[in-house]
């Protein structure tokens, strides 16, 4: 029973992987990974102040690319 139950956990957590990867919700966390070793003793911004940096990235550079 328990190595099912630990089976179900593992999925349940590929699961969850996936969706944060394929929704952006995983950026910030990957910023802070890459900001921690590129950047070692300096301060992130915070969550609030990435997703405003990201927007307006984004809207700065569109991406016009045709995904056919």
């Amino acid at each position: 029973m328990e190595t099912i139950i630990g089976r179900l956990r593992a999925v349940w957590r590929g699961i969850v992987w996936y969706v944060r990867e394929i929704s952006g919700e995983a950026r910030y966390d990957h910023y802070l990974e890459h900001f921690a070793a590129e950047h070692p003793g300096e301060t992130p911004m915070s969550e609030p102040e990435y997703i405003r940096a990201r927007e307006e990235y984004d809207r700065l550079h569109p991406n016009t690319s045709c995904c056919c």
